[in-house]
């Protein structure tokens, strides 16, 4: 399904190794397969793409990473320059003492056994450390496990992205190319005219000179080819420009020359792939339905998730360290051999510490908040099937326009072509006729005149003939070889 850009990299590849054909003086020259390889390549827009893609698979690795074990590891080191008081009443204070009642008088003169005693905090010294990991493990939690299915639905929704950014540059890419291969073939034509119309010049020159034309034919053929070459040189600029296009979809170094393969007679439009895109149509070959589709299973989900939030979920923990404490700082890194090892004592003054138990979680009433925010979700679940009803729609209208569009554009280049000869054919009768004597030279330039409109015609009625294929190709989801291989 992803081999769309690698089977044009590889057509552009071999193209390279067999030799040096594909370059010439002028820059490298590209077929529309090495074009497109080399924009679905270098383009940033599908360079931002693929990185989507990726992103959106690391997030579905993140998202499974939150079921592994959780490890943290900790160090603290604490000194406290004046503790808290230890608060009690006069009767607690002494509660532990082993003193008789009688003599607490004699300590704490003056005080009610009620009173409030602040004395200082006699259970913790002024240093304290602590070094401990904390492991914690999701046992169960039902949103964690629709988690994963977005996380997937996720990804799905970028690579269906890319499928559109692809079919889009796909797209104006052909266009470019095609603009840049029907005007190399149109500068042709102009050489071919100018030298037609400057032999015309030559041999009214010759008649006048001998007497059999006057000096206004050899004005007007002269006109004519001062235009031609006017237009000529207006023309070769605006190729420079279709070059600076092709090179801008394709992300070519703009200062670099390039070149387009072919020319005219070996583009070829059959409109019987008309029947064969109607018979073989499916919605879910569009890349905008199946981006909706996948914005539909993303909602499903999200609303999948509200109602597993009211879920209980369960985890595991263990805490597992060691601690000390000392009169000061320096202390916590001190040892006394001298000390004897004991249960409670001993030469390290690190002890250790251990936790563990399971956490359940059980939600009992949110305030109607999450009630609310599932009726939120279906209500935009409800405007993506609206969303559907409107796209085919759409889609019906786009296939129906497209394919009108393409079989007038045939209709019309095919008639165009037919003009264009007939055109010639009346230039070249009406030239001999001119150089027999049974001619006016009026009769002539008008000749080349509509030849010339003709030619223009037949170029612009091709060329809409090709951009309308191409739109056709689009309406029906075959820009994109991928919508095709799922």
């Amino acid at each position: 399904m992803r081999h769309y850009p690698l089977l044009f990299a590889l057509l552009f590849q071999l193209s390279l190794a067999q030799g040096q054909d594909g370059q010439s003086e002028t820059g490298q020259t590209f077929s529309l397969e090495q074009s497109i390889a080399f924009a679905l390549e270098n383009n940033i827009l599908m360079k931002n793409a693929e990185l989507d893609e990726r992103i959106a698979d690391g997030r579905v690795k993140e998202t499974r990473g939150i079921g592994l074990p959780q490890i943290d590891a900790s160090v603290a080191l604490r000194h406290n320059q004046k503790l808290q008081r230890f608060f009690a009443s006069k009767q607690t204070s002494f509660a532990f003492s082993g003193l008789p009642e009688e003599q607490y008088d004699t300590y704490l003169p003056g005080l009610a056994d009620d009173d409030v005693v602040a004395a200082p905090n006699f259970f913790q010294l002024k240093s304290s450390g602590d070094a401990g990991v904390t492991i914690n493990q999701l046992i169960f939690n039902s949103s964690y496990l629709v988690g994963l299915q977005a996380a997937n639905a996720y990804r799905d929704l970028a690579i269906k992205t890319t499928d559109q950014t692809r079919e889009e540059l796909v797209q104006q890419v052909a266009k470019a190319y095609y603009t840049c291969v029907i005007n190399k073939d149109r500068i042709t034509l102009f050489n071919t005219n100018i030298a037609r119309v400057d032999s015309l010049l030559r041999t009214t020159t010759a008649l006048y000179e001998n007497g059999l034309a006057e000096s206004i034919d050899v004005d007007r053929v002269r006109v004519t080819l001062n235009n031609l070459k006017v237009e000529q040189n207006k023309f070769i600029k605006l190729q420079e420009i279709a070059y600076q296009l092709l090179k801008f979809q394709m992300n070519y170094p703009m200062d670099r020359p390039i070149e387009v393969e072919g020319d005219i007679a070996s583009i070829t439009i059959d409109e019987n792939v008309l029947n064969e895109y109607a018979a073989n149509w499916d919605y879910a070959v569009r890349t905008d339905y199946r981006l909706l589709e996948a914005n539909r299973k993303l909602q499903a989900l999200d609303i999948k998730n509200k109602y597993a939030e009211s879920l209980p979920s369960l985890s595991a923990f263990a805490n597992l360290g060691f601690a000390t404490q000392s009169p000061n700082i320096g202390g916590l890194f001190k040892t006394n051999s001298d000390i004897p090892t004991t249960e409670f004592i001993g030469p390290d003054k690190w002890y250790s510490y251990t936790a563990f138990g399971l956490t359940l979680n059980v939600p009992i009433f949110s305030g109607l908040q999450r009630t609310y925010r599932i009726q939120q979700a279906k209500l935009t679940m409800a405007k993506i099937e609206n969303s559907f009803t409107q796209l085919k729609a759409q889609i019906d209208l786009e296939t129906r326009q497209a394919a009108t569009n393409f079989l007038n554009a045939v209709e019309s280049a095919e008639a165009q072509k037919q003009n264009q000869e007939l055109a010639a054919n009346v230039a070249r009768i009406t030239k001999i006729k001119y150089e027999e004597g049974v001619g006016s030279s009026l009769e002539v330039v008008q000749a080349e005149s509509d030849l010339r409109e003709a030619q223009i015609n037949y170029y612009n009625a091709l060329y809409d003939a090709i951009v309308a294929k191409i739109d056709l190709d689009k309406a029906y989801g075959r820009l994109n070889p991928t919508t095709n291989e799922d």
